[in-house]
């Protein structure tokens, strides 16, 4: 087929009825977003921070979710090269402009020039949360993902007393409990 204006026209679809090219494309199967998983925590982390942080990713990648996290050092370094070592998918919301500045286990930078806003970002990309010891920024990242309504908890020391968090005992149990919050919170 040739139309007027001399282009030929190559779709697979061509001659097939409206009807059958409307059940074509409904009928094609929708890809099914991983879940997302926030980790947040400090840039400075002790070394059981760190130890915690990273075997968290690893299982977070084993169970197939994308993590989200600052992009920076401390807890955000160590649970990025936890999922990525494991085979999983890292997003780095960075503060600055400079993709670069993330660490090397990011696998998507994005570079927002926010600054400490950019808290808000890497909530708002999750599905759950899960907090790994940290400050006033993890806090401020915490608030705000219980303010839109997502779950978050803590493994190892919360960074502030009396938050009414659900305190996971170990890296296996938070990874399973974040994947549960994130499939309630889909609705799947």
């Amino acid at each position: 087929f040739q139309a007027e204006d001399g282009i030929r026209d190559r779709s697979p679809s061509r001659g097939l009825g409206d009807v059958y090219k409307r059940q074509l494309m409904t009928s094609v199967r929708k890809v099914e977003p991983p879940f997302r998983i926030a980790v947040v925590g400090g840039a400075q982390a002790s070394k059981v921070e760190c130890e915690l942080a990273q075997e968290l990713g690893r299982q977070l990648a084993g169970l197939g979710t994308l993590v989200v996290c600052g992009g920076g050092g401390g807890v955000m370094k160590a649970v990025a090269q936890g999922a990525t070592e494991a085979g999983g998918l890292v997003i780095g919301i960075l503060p600055g402009s400079d993709p670069k500045s993330a660490n090397p286990w990011i696998g998507i930078p994005l570079a927002t020039g926010m600054g400490e806003a950019r808290n808000a970002l890497v909530v708002q990309g999750a599905e759950a949360v899960i907090s790994v010891g940290g400050e006033w920024g993890t806090l401020s990242e915490i608030a705000l993902a219980s303010k839109i309504g997502l779950s978050v908890g803590t493994l190892g020391n919360p960074p502030a007393k009396g938050l009414g968090l659900p305190v996971l005992e170990n890296p296996v149990e938070a990874a399973r409990w974040a994947l549960e919050r994130a499939q309630a919170f889909r609705g799947s």
